[in-house]
């Protein structure tokens, strides 16, 4: 309903648009590109003012009935993206305007509709490009919060945990695709790789907001999704060849590999020596900002490393976050980033919501029908083989696993990541491609309502015996008890 009332105020304002084009000024009507900059900027500038207020919208209103901000964030992308009311949309290649924002722009501009394309093209470049700035400044303040040395603690344990993720998922998801619904090979591996990578961004957010980021589960978790990151990666580059070739480059899987292992290795070897040298740098400045801008040169330089060796960006300034945080200046840099990152996360976790499109789950569509029925089966794969990675901790008494392997759950732009490659690489029919969304969907909804409770189940439970020892206390020091 929601996308049919978006639809209709598209028309309506395409309609008014076009009866009140005439009547532009006429040096509108072939705007040069001098005069297109301008209102790429206003329409910059219009677009975040919907981004910022839907995400305070929804994360106060999932705040006020004790849910994580980040959902609410989620939601509010939504609801103002290619779902609902068309404010947030990316052009998905074709040559048409379907932004309600973007045609309120020609409207009030008279902008011709080539100009209006070069304008939304602009703004949508420029929109994305601040939610990866986003997600790279929420994972170097989460390495910031993080401790390198409970992150190697844990890391035999954060190990098994991401290869049982990675793993399980992938071989039941594939398996069962083939043998349920007679999926050939090649679609139901690329499915299968899309069950395995875990979206750091949003639980990484949501155990921030919980205070259990530094938790031995919270260490536990990170440690397992930043590896999971790269171990998708790896599968995301092997299915692609395949799909390409048909056959598995070695070589190439290979590099990846080496490239991960040496990149998260060496930048943390190196950075650790480098760091006292960093902090009197820094000390030896009198400018303004200079620990957050010298802080931030750092991170995005190992960002572009990463990025250039095929890694995720945000895999290098996790680790500059990691290796800053060992530094005496950890505690100014974690107040001097919160600002930045209250500014650039919500447009991603915006971004990531307004690129979901509700419509593949309306069962009203025959379309949707086949894809509803192979996301079901892929939601359960999906929710199930990242729970059960949780319980394969070792060595860690006390642990509560559960939290462990639901904080694996959510897919987020991971997964979306996938179905965009597999549909443009044309190995994913339609109706895989709809449930692989509808899976991304559902883990990214559901994990940050579940982690909570699991973590105030835990809670609870840790809370019981301190309140029974006190009861034993005033029992055995009362008069009868004597």
């Amino acid at each position: 309903m929601s996308a049919l009332i978006g639809s209709d105020l598209i028309a309506g304002i395409q309609n008014s648009y076009e009866l009140l084009q005439p009547l532009a000024n006429p040096w509108l009507a072939e705007i040069s590109e001098a005069e297109v900059e301008p209102l790429v900027l206003a329409s910059v500038l219009l677009s975040l003012i919907v981004v910022y207020l839907a995400a305070k919208l929804g994360g106060e209103l999932c705040a006020r009935v004790n849910l994580p901000a980040v959902l609410g964030e989620l939601v509010g992308g939504v609801i103002v993206g290619v779902s609902a009311l068309h404010l947030i949309v990316f052009p998905e290649g074709g040559g048409e305007v379907q932004s309600l924002l973007m045609n309120f722009v020609g409207m009030t501009t008279g902008q011709a509709p080539e100009g209006l394309l070069r304008v939304f093209q602009g703004e949508s470049e420029v929109i994305s490009v601040m939610a990866e700035l986003g997600v790279i400044i929420l994972l170097f303040e989460i390495g910031l919060e993080s401790d390198l040395k409970e992150l190697i603690r844990v890391g035999p344990q954060a190990a098994m945990v991401a290869i049982v993720g990675v793993v399980a998922p992938f071989a039941v998801g594939t398996a069962g695709l083939i043998a349920l619904f007679g999926i050939d090979t090649i679609p139901a591996v690329f499915a299968g790789a899309a069950l395995t990578a875990t979206s750091i961004g949003i639980t990484a957010k949501v155990l921030a907001e919980m205070q259990k980021l530094s938790s031995k589960e919270g260490q536990i978790i990170i440690g397992a999704a930043v590896l999971d990151d790269v171990l998708g990666i790896i599968v995301l580059a092997v299915v692609a060849s395949l799909a390409k070739t048909g056959e598995i480059e070695i070589l190439n899987v290979a590099y990846l590999i080496a490239g991960a292992a040496t990149f998260l290795v060496g930048s943390i070897l190196v950075g650790r020596l480098l760091s006292p040298y960093f902090v009197m740098v820094v000390d030896q400045m009198k400018t303004r900002g200079q620990v957050i801008i010298s802080s931030l040169i750092f991170a995005f330089v190992l960002a572009y490393i990463a990025a250039a060796i095929q890694l995720e960006a945000i895999l290098g300034a996790f680790a500059a976050g990691l290796i800053l945080a060992e530094t005496s200046k950890h505690k100014e840099l974690e107040e001097q980033i919160s600002p930045i990152a209250d500014m650039l996360v919500p447009i991603f976790f915006i971004t990531v919501g307004a690129r979901t499109d509700l419509s593949v789950l309306n069962p009203l569509e025959p379309a949707n029908r086949a894809g509803l029925i192979i996301a079901s089966f892929l939601v359960v794969v999906a929710v199930i083989g990242k729970v059960i990675a949780g319980f394969v901790i070792f060595g860690q008494p006390g642990v509560n696993r559960l939290a462990v392997g639901v904080g694996m759950i959510p897919r987020g732009e991971v997964g979306l990541v996938f179905a965009g490659v597999g549909a443009a690489s044309g190995v994913l029919t339609e109706s895989l491609d709809a449930a692989i969304i509808v899976m991304v969907i559902f883990t990214t909804f559901m994990a940050p309502p579940l982690l909570r409770m699991v973590f105030k189940t835990d809670d609870e439970v840790v809370a019981m015996p301190s309140a029974d020892l006190e009861v034993a206390e005033e029992v055995e020091s009362s008069p009868e008890a004597s």
